[in-house]
């Protein structure tokens, strides 16, 4: 990790701060660039979220999937957090908390949009940080490669049916032909892009011009992520400033789900005999969220302004110190976790 990428937590910090102080302090520039749309996808945020994810997709290598059974029961545990039990789990938390016990504290017109953020931040396993977790971890790198490589390829498919299920048994609208636009734009098209250039780069034989380019693209890879923070929070500055509650009302499931599909995939993995370096990154990916993809799809199905967006947006706000926390508990519990698996 380079200096920049291990003080991330830090910028991450200051973007959202900027953009929450930005946003409350000029709401029209931020509702200007809000304006630039198609098919309500917003261009910059859409052109900011390409620059952040295709340097990180070049650097999956889907031929690792080969690999799927060195690893197998790592890779069925995480697919069973990831597929079977984390949006359902999420959705769950969502009627409970926002839907039950916190409804009277919240405005009645975006309860469901709030559930439907919520459902969106979960239906995505993250693909991108994956990488700086596992580092963190000390985990198996070719188990992680190849679950994000496995993850992405039935993201490419599942995605859309799984948020249509879970949003309509919220009872609410899915907007089809803006969910499948959202998942060609923000996931098909960026993988194939990225594998496109990735095969071109490494036609020479080696793969010295790949690493040559993911080295520098990376600064441009973070960069983009941190003014997709800002231009976020600035959208939401003034909902976050005005209702201080309601973000921590959101933040409780997200957390509660975050702890519970860790320690799930955890606990999972000890059962099943995995050594700790496919635990960690399997307890790490089952917890977190591809929140690029669920940030636009929100922007996309609901708006800038929806209470989907914001629900998204407070997943982006405790994403990088709660799975810091993750990787300190997995590090932590190693001497734990060996001893109890022999």
């Amino acid at each position: 990790m380079t200096l920049f990428e291990r003080y991330l937590s830090i910028w991450v910090a200051l973007c959202i701060i900027a953009g929450v102080v930005l946003g409350h302090l000029f709401p029209q520039f931020f509702h200007a660039i809000a304006a630039f749309e198609i098919a309500k996808v917003n261009l910059p945020v859409a052109l900011l979220i390409w620059l952040m994810i295709i340097p990180m997709l070049m650097r999956i290598d889907f031929s690792a999937l080969k690999e799927v059974g060195r690893h197998w029961r790592g890779i069925g545990v995480t697919l069973f957090v990831n597929w079977a039990v984390k949006p359902f789990s999420m959705a769950l938390l969502g009627w409970i908390f926002i839907g039950g016990l916190f409804r009277d504290a919240l405005p009645a017109d975006q309860i469901d949009s709030y559930i439907a953020g919520l459902i969106l931040l979960a239906a995505a396993p993250c693909t991108a940080m994956v990488f700086v977790w596992s580092s963190l971890t000390k985990g198996e790198p070719h188990f992680t490669l190849s679950q994000v490589a496995l993850n992405d390829a039935i993201m490419i498919v599942a995605f859309a049916p799984l948020v249509g299920l879970l949003l309509g048994l919220s009872a609410i609208t899915v907007p089809w032909d803006t969910l499948f636009l959202s998942v060609s734009l923000y996931i098909v098209a960026p993988v194939i892009l990225a594998q496109i250039a990735r095969r071109a780069l490494l036609s020479s034989g080696d793969d010295v011009a790949l690493n040559a380019t993911l080295a520098k693209l990376s600064p441009l890879s973070l960069v983009a992520l941190l003014a997709t923070l800002v231009l976020l929070f600035g959208f939401q500055g003034e909902q976050i400033v005005k209702q201080p509650a309601i973000i921590a009302m959101l933040a409780v499931p997200i957390l509660i789900q975050v702890y519970f599909n860790a320690g799930l995939a955890y606990a999972l993995n000890r059962i099943a005999g995995e050594a700790h370096c496919v635990a960690g990154p399997s307890a790490l990916i089952g917890a977190s969220n591809f929140f690029e993809l669920a940030v636009a799809a929100a922007i996309s199905l609901f708006g800038f302004d929806s209470g989907a967006a914001l629900a998204t947006v407070v997943g982006v706000l405790i994403e990088v110190p709660v799975m810091l926390s993750v990787v300190w508990i997995v590090n932590r519990s190693k001497p734990w976790y060996e001893r109890t698996a022999t």
